[in-house]
């Protein structure tokens, strides 16, 4: 793979920060060295000095003042060693990717951490997107992603989807206006990604099946495309077995994956993590020096405390008591959906994630029922223009979340949006 080609400018003349280097330098240091290098605060001037944190089911992560230290002063860019490492064997041990063993310089397989995935999306994007870039989505679309990508000035392609995600003949017929040479020459404004959200999509819930991602990546590879695959509810998988992701099949080193803890442990930590070719992930690195130089030590540690706690198997049972929960709360939704809106609305059930994606009948646009008439009586969903590029087109969609919600407040949201509905025919 030639990475050099999908670099932006400004990340192509991306440094090591010398002073990063130095820290990075000093935590691998053994105690002996006498630092007067970095400009890393005295610790022992922190008001914080220990710490114990409860965790399910009642033990308890300490912080010593030793450890408190540590948590409390700067640490690598990529993320802190022992956490690096327990995501790299959680991404073998779920995706296996072909590319563990590559050479670093042909799309070897690397991981940083992030101030969750979103923070790791941005860094991806104003790695790769030049004004005027042709990029690939499928609308509807986490509106993040959107937001991420407007102010760089690229041209947003629209890829047909259907309940089971992106539709590969209309990815085929879009690509066909190329020749797939054209991918060598930068006048030809081939597209340089396409950026899925694979499973239980923001907004509809819907996932791509394992037939269709294979395709997908056939096509990738022939017109020479890198594919960003943001999995925020791969942990959120209703049914098993969980559908193979791209990074399981990326035998080039395109596949760009965000993963999130924010759905599973906790969001306001904020850790995330990119998967990637080595390659791309040394320039997210090199952004990160100089922007939030790393992810919270402290959050870092707590984390990576927690994970080497459980193990492995210890966090995928975790994450079967998320799913039991989360798979509660859908089919409550679904449950007071087919009370209250039979008749009124349609929606699919969704196969992973958070959302379910309604169609309301007979309403060519909902924007004022959902925004202004629904917030009246207390209830509040998000109209479905917020997910397209053009959020000024009507739209008979809004996204209702089951994640807060108990199943007593779901029936009455929908009994009152029931009534306003009938009221708006």
């Amino acid at each position: 793979m030639n990475y050099a080609r999908f670099l932006t400018a400004t990340s192509a003349v991306r440094r090591p920060s010398p002073i990063r280097v130095m820290t990075e330098i000093l935590n691998r240091s053994p105690k002996s060295v006498i630092s007067l290098a970095t400009g890393s605060p005295n610790p022992n001037m922190f008001p914080f000095k220990t710490a114990a944190i409860t965790i399910e089911p009642g033990k308890t992560i300490h912080f010593d003042q030793q450890m408190m230290k540590r948590a409390l002063q700067y640490s690598e860019s990529a993320g802190i060693p022992e956490l690096l490492s327990w995501l790299k064997q959680l991404q073998v041990k779920l995706h296996n990717p072909p590319t563990i063993h590559y050479p670093s310089s042909q799309g070897q397989m690397d991981v940083c951490v992030t101030a969750g995935s979103q923070e790791g999306l941005c860094k991806v994007f104003e790695m790769i997107v030049n004004r005027g870039d042709n990029v690939l989505i499928n609308e509807p679309v986490y509106s993040g992603t959107l937001e991420a990508l407007y102010p760089l000035g690229c041209n947003i392609i629209n890829v047909a989807s259907d309940e089971n995600g992106i539709i590969p003949d209309s990815l085929k017929e879009i690509l066909s206006k190329w020749k797939p040479e054209d991918s060598k020459n930068p006048k030809k404004n081939t597209p340089k990604l396409l950026y899925t959200v694979p499973n239980g999509n923001n907004p509809t819930g819907n996932s791509l099946t394992s037939n269709r991602k294979k395709e997908i990546y056939e096509l990738a590879r022939k017109y020479d495309f890198l594919i960003i695959e943001d999995d925020p509810y791969y942990f959120l998988q209703f049914n098993k077995p969980w559908i193979p992701t791209f990074l399981s099949m990326d035998v080039d080193g395109r596949v760009i994956r965000a993963d999130s803890f924010s759905k599973v442990l906790s969001s306001g930590l904020r850790i995330g993590f990119i998967t990637g070719p080595k390659p791309l992930i040394e320039r997210i690195v090199l952004h990160t020096q100089v922007s939030t130089i790393h992810v919270s030590t402290f959050t870092q540690l707590l984390v990576s405390q927690l994970l080497h706690q459980w193990g492995v198997e210890g966090f995928l049972a975790h994450i079967e008591r998320v799913i039991d929960f989360y798979r509660n709360q859908k089919d409550a939704l679904l449950a007071a959906a087919d009370k209250w809106l039979s008749g009124l609305a349609e929606w699919h059930v969704p196969t992973a994630g958070m959302f379910i994606w309604f169609k309301i009948k007979g309403i060519y646009d909902v924007k004022k029922l959902i925004e202004e008439e629904a917030i009246k009586k207390e209830i509040l969903m998000v109209p479905g223009n917020a997910f397209f590029v053009d959020r000024s087109a009507p739209c008979s969609y809004f996204r209702a979340s089951f994640s807060l919600a108990s199943p007593e407040q779901m029936d009455v949201a929908f009994q009152r949006l029931a009534q306003l509905i009938k009221e708006s025919l």
